[in-house]
């Protein structure tokens, strides 16, 4: 049974960091591109990085550009998501998903999801 399991969620001031963490188990971790989604409450889940199996390359949505980094650990089968520079428009359920690779790293071709950890950025 494959698990994704997201940790590191909070509440943290503009300006301010997290670090997202996703430990994945019953998965070849290293088999897979892993990404970060977010959710708000009403609107359409967003990709917001991918990285591939190697991490030899990360992509990320133009609202996180240069103040979110996605790494990996392939031995550790562990995700992770530095947040810098914090801003209330990040505030959303954040969700690790695997898929084969980062171009079928969409909500519908994703193959397994976590199940979110809160992130609320406070003004």
């Amino acid at each position: 049974q494959v698990q994704l399991v997201e940790s590191g969620g909070g509440v943290v001031q503009a300006g301010g960091s997290l670090r997202l963490s996703c430990t994945a188990s019953g998965l070849t971790f290293a088999n897979y591109a892993m990404g970060w989604f977010r959710q708000v409450p009403g609107k359409e889940r967003e990709r917001v990085s991918c990285i591939t199996w190697s991490s030899s390359s990360t992509y990320y949505a133009d609202s996180v550009k240069g103040r979110f980094t996605a790494s990996r650990d392939n031995a550790k089968k562990t995700l992770y998501l530095q947040m810098n520079s914090l801003k209330p428009e990040d505030t959303a359920m954040y969700y690790c998903a695997a898929a084969s690779i980062c171009s079928s790293m969409n909500t519908i071709q994703t193959q397994y999801w976590g199940q979110g950890t809160q992130v609320t950025v406070s003004s």
